[in-house]
């Protein structure tokens, strides 16, 4: 049986291009939890997940189908830049209620542009009070987090929902 470079198989995640293991390893060495964003074609999806050896464990958890209980608007976008950000928002707030005050940002494979939706939720993340590293030049503008770029009824929806999670959560 051949056992140079070229026979030998890669973890079934890369091959698929799902998971960059030397990028996770990194971050998995800090020892801090990780915050996780990720963002598919109907929502945002936000996680605090700490390593375990026999598998990550959620430590909070928060998705765009979940925003319609903080008052978000029934037509409104679950994947937008304003929902990612109530969406970091709300997972800051879980977060510091289970007792984690820091966590670093994994945003996976996805492209990592100033200003875009997962650095969106990070901005959510860091005004509930979640401490994570990050250069003040990525994160999007006020305007742009609170949906005033969109609609004046979307940045009331905006300050609507996180005074629910506020209220939930204190």
């Amino acid at each position: 049986m051949a056992h140079g470079k070229s026979q030998r198989l890669r973890f079934k995640r890369r091959r698929n291009g799902k998971t960059d293991y030397r990028r996770r390893l990194r971050m998995l060495r800090g020892g801090a939890p990780r915050a996780i964003v990720r963002v598919s074609n109907t929502q945002v999806v936000c996680q605090l997940a700490q390593f375990d050896p026999e598998g990550d464990r959620i430590v909070a958890s928060f998705s765009g189908n979940n925003l319609a209980a903080y008052g978000w608007p029934v037509g409104a976008s679950t994947k937008s830049v304003p929902a990612c950000y109530v969406a970091g928002y709300a997972l800051g707030k879980s977060a510091l209620s289970a007792g984690h005050d820091s966590a670093i940002l994994d945003i996976g494979l996805a492209s990592s542009s100033p200003g875009n939706r997962i650095f969106a939720a990070l901005k959510g993340m860091i005004d509930a009070g979640l401490d994570v590293p990050h250069g003040d030049g990525v994160l999007p503008s006020d305007d742009r987090a609170n949906g005033a770029h969109i609609d004046d009824s979307l940045a009331a929806a905006v300050d609507a929902a996180k005074n629910a999670i506020e209220e939930a959560s204190g």
